[in-house]
């Protein structure tokens, strides 16, 4: 079996440094850089010939550009015929303007779509003493799936709040359906952007008596005024995946939370490496 190499693009060195600790391996060698009339560069530092490589990069910061970088990442290591190369892309970039679950279907190569859940749920039950008493809520219509699968593995209730737009990112009104008197709420969406939706989801739950309110979401964009109005809002912490690097977000706001997602990915690189099955990272995280 070829050895297996693990390369960070520029998006999230971090996050590739945490995935390679856990499978007790060192970072690739990998020069990045841009020509003056800003294209891109990938200079990989070592041979990578018949290895088993995987390039971390996430959709962030400059995406279109992080997105490129990646692609001239896989072209390099195929020209120095690499054995296989896969991208491990913990923020998939463009997917909010199509359905999730239909992303499978533009590739004619195998994909594993992998999920935040199970850590969603860890996370829960270790920070929040009273969770046998709360209750997931669904900032929209279209998240109530979501929600419905968290709720019935803790055994607790669900609630959603339908919405009515004037415009993208605007919304005009609320309205909860489900119970979250005297109960702690927790709003559960896969990213956060501007955040304008959630922290006014978050008033309309407090004003129906809910005693606490968390947000909890897989992508953490804070995009335009998210983190003032963070700042601003009645949560009791707003916790996102580290996806997208947070450090400086966190600083901002400090009502913002992550939950470490590089142990599901390592595992899913190792069992992937390995052959084997990743079906059960859908319910479980890896220690």
């Amino acid at each position: 079996m070829p050895n297996i190499k693990v390369f960070a693009g520029t998006s999230h060195v971090d996050l590739a440094n945490k995935i390679c600790t856990r499978l007790g391996i060192e970072p690739g060698k990998v020069i990045t850089k841009k020509f003056s009339n800003g294209e891109c560069c990938v200079e990989i530092g070592e041979s990578v010939r018949g290895e088993d490589v995987y390039i971390v990069q996430s959709g962030c910061r400059e995406v279109n550009d992080m997105l490129m970088e990646l692609l001239i990442m896989i072209n390099a290591c195929k020209i120095a015929s690499a054995c296989r190369v896969t991208a491990v892309i913990p923020c998939f970039p463009y997917a909010r303007q199509d359905k999730k679950d239909k992303i499978h279907g533009f590739f004619d190569i195998p994909v594993d779509n992998l999920y935040a859940e199970p850590a969603v749920l860890r996370w829960i039950t270790d920070h929040i003493p009273d969770w046998r008493n709360c209750c997931i809520v669904s900032p929209d219509a279209g998240g109530a799936k979501r929600v419905t699968a968290i709720a019935d593995r803790l055994n607790v209730d669900f609630a959603l709040i339908h919405k009515e737009r004037k415009k993208a990112n605007e919304v005009a009104s609320m309205v909860l359906v489900g119970d979250v008197k005297d109960r702690i709420a927790i709003l559960v969406d896969d990213m956060a952007d501007t955040c304008g939706t959630v922290c006014h989801a978050a008033e309309k739950l407090l004003e129906a008596g809910a005693q606490k309110v968390y947000a909890i979401c897989t992508h953490g964009i804070f995009s335009g005024q998210a983190l003032s109005r963070i700042n601003d809002s009645m949560f009791e912490a707003v916790v996102v995946t580290n996806t997208i690097p947070q450090d400086l977000n966190m600083k901002e706001a400090p009502k913002i939370k992550f939950i470490d997602i590089s142990m599901i990915l390592a595992e899913a690189v190792r069992r992937t490496h390995n052959g084997e099955s990743v079906s059960s990272l859908f319910a479980h995280v890896p220690i």
